[in-house]
């Protein structure tokens, strides 16, 4: 069982999950449950309102490292990075609000989506409706510089299903940069052409990557240099200059909202992996959260175990979250690494878990499934088997905001942005 090797205080009890349930419910003091809302063109998702006191910006990076040269696809002769970058705004008035995906993205999530994801319905849903509730190129709040967290996201999903966290981590005072891995994530598109891909990327994952170590390898490998990549283009920003490689204006004093000297990264899955991982190799990076996220390699033989990465084998020297659920179909792998971390890390690392949640419950699918299901466009064992059955929504952002705020407190960040 996976509880075994966890301290009382470090799992969530079903009562904890009650708890979030009836605050995405709309219990006391909560923002209402996100339901969706049916069109001509299929019925449109909502995300739940972030928590925080600050209304949000948000703004995208188009990223172009030209030291590497794409490892997924040859034909491509850089590595291209996007990012989104959600942010405390000093006002929003008169800024439109973004969609959770653009609309090539969203023609793309559709029709491959249940590639990734087989649970998700094949047709009904209008997934260039969806809405954020942050506002394109609202001027950033820069009264004070701000811790900076970057997001990996899941092996084949795009940044776009951690919007949820990220916005209510920057309603709270941060801000977070999501990431895409492209040839990884399931899509990702474009704002300029380039050599060896269409404007919308798709994925090359056919199957599981933990079955072809080489594969998980690569994968894991171009996700950590592409976190620190995107740290060291936001270094760029911090100093007053523009990272875009196609020249997009900026967000009025984003640059002087960043706090460098205070950053985190977080993850779910193969980015849980990734961002546990840049940590260990990148002392610009303060703390680390890793949403069931394996931090071993990939067996070379099938049932076998995997070499333990460093950060596992003789334990993290920053603060170190590993947060899982009950309902991971793969717990038993989880054994041979998080307990070595834990034992390693002389108290830096801590464990927590999710209660009757499943593996996708750290993600925006966790809001998304309940209403797939209200709609009858998901069968309630397919979203236990995405999401589990809790509403896990606030505790994962509780339990974000709760480690970041010890470690990489937002109030005490920095000092009066000046020039």
């Amino acid at each position: 069982m996976l509880h075994r090797h966890v301290g009382r205080r470090a799992v969530i009890t079903s009562a904890l999950a009650a708890t979030a349930g009836a605050l995405l419910a709309g219990g006391a003091g909560a923002p209402a449950a996100a339901q969706a809302r049916g069109t001509a063109d299929g019925i449109t998702l909502r995300l739940p309102a972030p928590t925080g006191p600050y209304r949000t910006g948000i703004t995208t990076l188009y990223l172009v490292d030209r030291a590497r040269r794409d490892p997924l696809e040859p034909r491509i002769p850089v590595r291209e990075v996007m990012a989104t970058v959600f942010y405390p705004a000093r006002t929003v008035r008169g800024c439109p609000r973004a969609p959770q995906m653009t609309a090539g993205a969203a023609a793309d999530f559709g029709a491959d989506g249940r590639r990734s994801h087989p649970e998700l319905p094949a047709s009904g849903v209008n997934w260039a409706a969806t809405m954020t509730h942050s506002y394109t190129g609202a001027p950033a709040d820069a009264v004070r510089r701000r811790p900076v967290l970057l997001y990996s996201p899941g092996g084949g999903d795009p940044r776009t299903m951690g919007t949820c966290v990220a916005e209510d981590l920057a309603s709270h005072g941060y801000v977070v940069v999501t990431v895409d891995h492209p040839g990884d994530a399931c899509e990702v598109e474009f704002p300029v052409t380039m050599t060896g891909r269409d404007t919308v990327r798709p994925t090359v994952l056919r199957y599981d990557p933990r079955t072809d170590p080489a594969l998980f390898r690569t994968l894991i490998d171009t996700r950590v240099a592409d976190l620190r990549f995107v740290l060291g283009r936001l270094a760029e920003l911090a100093a007053g200059r523009n990272p875009d490689a196609a020249g997009r204006p900026l967000p009025e004093h984003l640059g002087r909202a960043l706090d460098l000297r205070s950053t985190g990264v977080y993850g779910h899955s193969a980015g849980g992996t990734a961002a546990a991982l840049a940590m260990d190799e990148d002392r610009r990076i303060g703390a680390a959260a890793d949403l069931e996220g394996y931090l071993d390699r990939a067996p070379e033989t099938p049932g076998g175990l995997g070499e333990l990465y460093p950060v596992a084998r003789y334990g993290a020297d920053r603060p170190l979250l590993l947060l899982g659920s009950d309902g991971f179909q793969d717990r038993k792998g989880l054994e041979h690494s998080w307990p070595a971390a834990l034992a390693h890390s002389q108290g830096r690392a801590s464990r927590r878990q999710l209660g009757h949640a499943a593996h996708w419950a750290f993600t925006d699918y966790a809001v998304l499934a309940p209403q797939l299901q209200a709609a009858g466009l998901m069968t309630a064992a397919d979203r236990a088997k995405l999401v589990g059955t809790a509403a896990a929504v606030p505790a994962v952002r509780h339990h974000l905001r709760s480690f970041f705020a010890r470690h990489l407190p937002a109030h005490r960040s920095g000092t009066a942005a000046h020039g």
